[in-house]
């Protein structure tokens, strides 16, 4: 039987609305040692804003971090799995649209994130990519 994703997802998630300023997302990213937070439109997953995001749509082109939203700079085109599918399905996903976090969405609320290393750890706990991915943070 295929592993699910409810099996390794991230559970604690953090969110914030479209209008929450990039300042607090590198906050948040910074507090709890996080590369991502899910942007959300009332309940609804929106998009996702990764600390790349932040330094190539905003820092680089001279915005200041107060000033702009999430909403501004935010991942498009968002992809999500749900706590029920499959393990594979999400590395499918990852592979197909060259993405490394997917949220994990459940009535159409968030619930969680799967990264790729949560799925390397799963997949081949002795990788590089897994000991990276579960070693402690260097902040």
């Amino acid at each position: 039987m295929a592993q699910a994703i409810k099996d390794v997802m991230t559970r604690t998630t953090r969110t914030l609305d479209r209008s929450a300023s990039v300042q607090q997302a590198a906050q948040i990213m910074a507090e709890d040692d996080i590369g991502a937070v899910i942007v959300v439109d009332g309940d609804t997953v929106a998009g996702i804003v990764t600390d790349r995001d932040i330094t190539v749509r905003s820092t680089a082109q001279g915005r200041a971090p107060a000033d702009a939203t999430v909403g501004d700079v935010v991942s498009g085109d968002i992809v999500t799995v749900s706590p029920t599918d499959t393990v594979g399905d999400a590395v499918g996903l990852m592979h197909d649209r060259a993405i490394r976090r997917l949220p994990v969405v459940e009535d159409g609320r968030p619930v969680g994130i799967v990264s790729i290393g949560d799925v390397a750890i799963e997949r081949d706990s002795r990788s590089t990519l897994a000991d990276i991915s579960a070693a402690e943070g260097n902040t």
